[in-house]
């Protein structure tokens, strides 16, 4: 098993170069949410020419839709929502914002992937079910845009050793297919 690696945002090209498909992380730093909705809107206002209202350059986005936060936490339950539905917009992100990181669970598209390998991004997984578990990384929570869009609004997280494994390399080499292929083999 290889050792945790420790990546701290915002995001640096030599940190996304060192990251490799399979290798588990430990997050911290700022992040920020945003799902299909707030992408969207971030995806239109690039296109309207105008500012976006969080400077995404060298960030990552957490593709979740946290639950109300309890009484003295700064978060509920946030665990990742599938990532395919803002394939849409991602590339659009990482070419005209500098998106370097996406957080979520389950496979990318074959544009996303060329996409990251083009701008030098990763995508990081987490484990579906795990929201909980991963809230207890959220140290401080805040709504920074879209606040109409309640779950949904875009938030920005400080996190700590939020747990996650390194799904999609900026090579493009991908934990889904690689798994699937490992499996294959050894069966």
């Amino acid at each position: 098993m290889s050792e945790i690696k420790r990546v701290t945002t915002p995001l640096t090209e030599e940190a996304i170069k060192d990251l490799h498909a399979g290798d588990s992380v430990l997050l911290s730093g700022v992040i920020y949410t945003a799902r299909d909705k707030a992408h969207k809107r971030l995806c239109d206002t690039l296109a309207a020419g105008k500012p976006l209202p969080v400077d995404l350059q060298n960030q990552l986005i957490y593709y979740v839709g946290p639950a109300p936060a309890k009484p003295g936490q700064p978060i509920g339950s946030c665990g990742p929502t599938t990532s395919s539905r803002m394939d849409s917009y991602a590339p659009i992100l990482m070419r005209e914002a500098g998106l370097k990181g996406m957080l979520g669970k389950g496979p990318r598209s074959k544009e996303v992937v060329d996409v990251m390998k083009e701008q030098t991004a990763v995508y990081l997984a987490a484990i579906g079910g795990t929201g909980v578990s991963i809230s207890h990384a959220v140290k401080k929570a805040e709504v920074v845009a879209y606040e109409d869009l309640a779950t949904c609004a875009i938030r920005r997280l400080e996190v700590e050793d939020l747990p996650c494994i390194v799904a999609i390399d900026c090579q493009g080499n991908n934990l889904y297919e690689i798994g699937v292929e490992t499996y294959k083999r050894d069966m």
